[in-house]
């Protein structure tokens, strides 16, 4: 007992004690002389010796020869000072003989917890604060162990479209993942298991339990001190890879609105030259020759001089309308949508309330050019015989609306299959700061809304 290193206290029948040696001595912070002969319950807090009492007589009673651990006994002992710490006991039962008398005595091996208890106390604080941690963290984790889901945090719940951790535990990966997904992920888990992963992402799609489809990135690790459990960290990028693909389809947009733009200059040079040569060309050839000939009246040249002023006067207004510049933004949509509901044989109304707005030149000429493409789709491809053009300045908005009561836009979108004129206008709209937008509204036809911030377009 002397030289043992564990702490050992002896006591007799009546629990009283008969010896503690120095590793008991150091522990209770005591010597043992003053407490030879008091009762072992000063060992022990106030509130436990009855407990305790009742569990050392039931062992002496039942003479077995030892008794480990106290089962079933909160084991706590008083140091000198009145501190109390935990502990841990095995009782044994010795026998002394002095002549023909046998004296029992029961020896306590007692071990203190204090130090094991606060490193438990110091990984429960770590453990909790590490939970609390993946539970605020946006990126979803799954620990997995034979390719079973043992955690999974609340981003991994949101992910997998599931109320709690509790209704992903236990499911296999195969059944929240595609089978090509599944396929590339447990060949990165064996890599990880076998210390050779690389630390890439795999691809994959998860499966809600919606049925929903959403595109992630899994990043695999094995956890320390684990021999067989995985983490994984999954990160939706169903937001990145469809951004990716309007920001890849846009810029295909933009290259075939580009190429678009160019035929079209060359088509407007080429008409304008034919106008040039048709209309002014031919008619001074033919004033010309009459002015050659003595017969020809000076009124007849007259009149073929106001038939080239007429045209070139058109061929001007195509280029731009000098009504803008004379009348107003009104005056010109007034004028375009009279002469383009002749020309189409349809009904077109207006109703124009942003007069008093000073608008921009460039706003201006924007607005007059939708209104002027828009027009041109309702007679190319609307099959209507009504449009109506609406301006007003609602709020911090100048809000422009042509609709029609034809067959309305497909399902997909209008801006692609070669109508250009549209995704030109889109594109003059975001220029301009403001927004762009085709529907086909309750009660038949289609609809081209367009809304400027009124800050922006005024000079």
């Amino acid at each position: 007992m002397q030289a043992a290193r564990e702490a050992m206290v002896t006591v007799d029948a009546q629990q009283l004690i008969v010896a503690m040696n120095p590793a008991a001595q150091r522990m209770f912070r005591c010597e043992a002389t003053p407490l030879v002969g008091q009762a072992l319950s000063a060992l022990i807090p106030q509130g436990l010796r009855p407990a305790h009492d009742e569990h050392v007589r039931r062992f002496v009673a039942s003479g077995a020869a030892e008794h480990s651990r106290c089962e079933g006994l909160s084991i706590q002992g008083l140091r000198s000072d009145g501190e109390v710490f935990p502990a841990e006991a095995s009782i044994s039962r010795i026998e002394l003989r002095a002549g023909n008398q046998v004296h029992p005595l029961f020896v306590a091996l007692i071990r203190d917890l204090s130090h094991e208890r606060a490193l438990q106390d110091e990984v429960a604080s770590l453990s909790g604060r590490l939970h609390g941690l993946l539970e605020l963290t946006p990126i979803a984790v799954w620990v997995c162990e034979d390719e079973r889901i043992t955690y999974a945090n609340r981003a991994a719940c949101v992910l997998a479209g599931v109320a709690v951790g509790s209704d992903l535990a236990g499911r296999r990966l195969a059944e929240l993942l595609d089978p090509g997904s599944h396929a590339a992920l447990q060949t990165q888990i064996n890599a990880a298991l076998r210390k050779q992963s690389n630390g890439a992402a795999v691809e994959g799609t998860v499966v809600r339990a919606d049925g929903e489809r959403r595109e992630v990135e899994i990043r695999s690790s094995t956890l320390p001190g684990t021999a067989a459990a995985v983490h994984l960290l999954i990160t939706d990028v169903t937001p990145r890879r469809l951004q990716q693909r309007h920001e890849h389809a846009r810029r295909l947009e933009l290259r075939r609105l580009s190429a678009n733009l160019v035929d079209a200059r060359e088509d407007e040079r080429r008409h304008l030259a034919r106008e040039l040569h048709d209309e002014l060309g031919q008619r001074l050839s033919a004033l010309k020759l009459s002015l050659k000939r003595p017969g020809d009246t000076i009124a007849h040249a007259i009149a073929m001089v106001d038939e080239m002023v007429i045209a070139m006067r058109r061929i001007a207004a195509n280029l731009r309308p000098l009504m803008l510049d004379d009348l107003g933004l009104d005056a010109a949509i007034e004028t375009l949508a009279r002469e383009t509901a002749a020309q189409l044989g349809i009904e077109i109304s207006v109703d124009l309330q942003c007069s008093r707005a000073a608008l921009s030149e460039q706003t201006t000429i924007a607005l007059y050019r939708m209104v002027q493409e828009a027009l041109t789709n309702v007679g190319r491809h609307a099959q209507a015989g009504a449009a109506r053009i609406t301006l007003r300045c609602v709020k911090q908005e100048i809000v422009l609306s042509v609709r029609d009561d034809g067959i309305g836009f497909p399902d997909r979108s209008a801006l692609h299959d070669g109508r250009f004129g549209l995704l030109g206008m889109r594109e003059r709209v975001h220029m301009l700061g403001g927004s762009f937008n085709i529907d086909n509204p309750v009660g038949g036809g289609g609809r081209i809304t367009v809304r400027l911030p009124l800050a922006a377009a005024t000079p």
